[in-house]
Formats: structure tokens, sequence, C-alpha cells
């Protein structure tokens, strides 16, 4: 098997287009790689979408407002058009107000300082005079992949939830041809087209999708396990905790050595681990599970577990 010394030629790249080439690769893995980039690519990369609109005078999708030569419906399929560059953790609040005569644009909605429109020329709707007046109240967020409206629910009456398409990245096509190296020919040359909305250059997005892609195989060769939620001591019953050892119903041998090395309340057990119960004396592995068992009836564990 061929060494993964391949190399990445860029052939040509806009902020919406890129083509790649990917060469020299083993046989057979030109559709390995093609393939995992191109899914990795259409769904798992983090973009931010408006989720919600609201519409000064209107109560629901299925309306006109007087003025404005679109419907509800051609309105709000315009601002799910509106590309945005945002990667906060927390929704964000835009805002538009403009009166007419004339287009009302994507370049006229007010935006926070880490919020950027990347196609302001994009016609949201036409106001008919300078007595109409269009007035509009968003919700953006970042996020991946593509959220219907039915799983958004809204509090507020004349809020209307929108599909949301987060992903950056439109389209990806990718096609094999063969190439050589000295006298092998065998080897595969992987051409990758990426095309995004504006919002992430072409290149980036390969790259990100390439250290997703090694984040999942890094858990295959070096598995890490998810840390378990462990209760603290102030989250159990402060009654349960000021009982004694004799009052959870343990042997009375086994209540003795407890107290002999120093745990003579629930609380005192709580605080321990394991390891600390072994190294009491004359305090065996099934004393210590009996130990647990009491405990356990009484929903109490001992610390780490």
């Amino acid at each position: 098997m061929v060494d993964p010394l391949f190399q990445i030629k860029k052939e040509k790249e806009t902020d919406q287009y890129g083509s790649f080439i990917i060469e020299p690769l083993a046989q057979g893995y030109g559709n390995t790689l093609g393939n995992a980039l191109r899914r990795v690519l259409l769904t798992s990369l983090k973009g931010a979408a408006i989720v919600q609109v609201k519409i000064n005078g209107i109560k629901h999708r299925f309306s006109t407002l007087e003025g404005l030569k679109e419907d509800i419906i051609e309105l709000i399929l315009n601002i799910k058009q509106i590309r945005l560059c945002y990667d906060g953790e927390k929704p964000t609040e835009l805002k538009l107000e403009k009166a007419g005569p004339g287009e009302v644009k994507a370049g006229d909605i007010k935006v926070p300082a880490k919020v950027k429109i990347v196609n302001p020329d994009l016609v949201l709707g036409s106001l008919a005079s300078k007595n109409h007046r269009l007035k509009l109240e968003m919700l953006a967020e970042s996020g991946h992949g593509f959220v219907p409206a039915e799983e958004r629910e809204v509090e507020k009456l004349g809020v209307i939830p929108l599909d949301a398409s987060f992903s950056p990245v439109q389209r990806v096509n990718f096609r094999i041809e063969a190439t050589r190296v000295g006298r092998r020919t065998d080897l595969d040359r992987l051409i990758l087209e990426i095309f995004t909305d504006g919002t992430i250059k072409p290149g980036q997005a390969l790259k990100e999708a390439a250290g997703i892609l090694v984040d999942y195989f890094q858990q295959v060769v070096e598995p890490k396990r998810a840390p378990k939620e462990k209760k603290k001591i102030e989250e159990f019953p402060a009654e349960v905790l000021k009982l004694t050892v004799e009052e959870i119903d343990l042997p009375t041998r086994i209540a003795n050595t407890l107290r002999k090395g120093g745990y003579g309340t629930v609380e005192d057990l709580a605080k321990t681990t394991y390891l600390d119960l072994v190294k009491i004396k004359n305090l065996g592995e099934k004393s210590i599970k009996i130990v647990q068992v009491a405990l356990a009836k009484r929903k109490i564990n001992l610390k780490g577990e």
C-alpha cells in the first residue's frame, strides 16, 4: 500500500466555488475519501440562518400586506434566502424597517456587530409608495444541517417559524481518474468541486470537513468515554446525609469497622471513594458491597461512582 503522501492542488477558488485535485491515492481511496468528504461537507459544517420572523401587522403567513407587491409567503421565501456569517452560541435579533416606494433588500437589515449578510443585494420585496412601510423582527442562530419549521416552538402571537438550512455548502461533486507515479499506473486522482453560499470559502470548508473526519477516526483509534455526571453532596437529601452508619441497617460488625475508620455517617461515606474504604482494616470487598447496597437504597453513591 502507498503511504498517504498525497498532494492537494487548488485548481480554482472563489468565494462560492472551489475545484481541488487530490493525488496520488492508493487504488480505491479516491472513492473512500470522496464519499466521506462529500457527506460531511453537505451535512456537518456549522452555518447560520434566520429561524423565525415577526412581520408588523401580520398574524400568519397566509396574509397580504397593504402596499407590498409580494404576498407574505413570497416574502418569507425571500427571507429564507438570506445568507449570514454568524457563529455565536446564542440566537441574535435582526431588524428591518423601511418605507417605500421601491425595493427592500437584505442590505437594509440592521444587524449586530458579529453578524454579516453576504448577499445584501437580495431583493426581499417591493413597496408601492412612501405611505407603505415594511417592519420585520427576525431571529438568527447558528447550527448544523436542516431544521424544519415544525420542530420550532414559538410563544408569541404573530411570530412565524421558518425552515432553517444551516449548511454553508450547497453542492459537492467528485470524480475519480487514473494517475501514475513512476511505473505505478493503478493510482487514483480525486477531483473535488465544492459550491458554497459565500459564508465560507470552499478551501476552508474542505479543511473543516477533513477535521471532523479526523475527530471521528481518532475516537476509533483512541476511544474516549463521556464523563459520567456525578451527584454533588449538596444534591442529596440533608436528612439522609445525617443518618448514622447504624441507621442504614448495616451489620454491627461493618458499622463498627466503619466508625473505627472515621466514617460515622452517610455524609462521610458520600464523600469517600471505594479505594478509601478498601484501606480500612478488616473491611473486605464483600463488606464494601453491602455498604454500597445500603447506600443505593437511599439513592446515595460513593464518591466517583
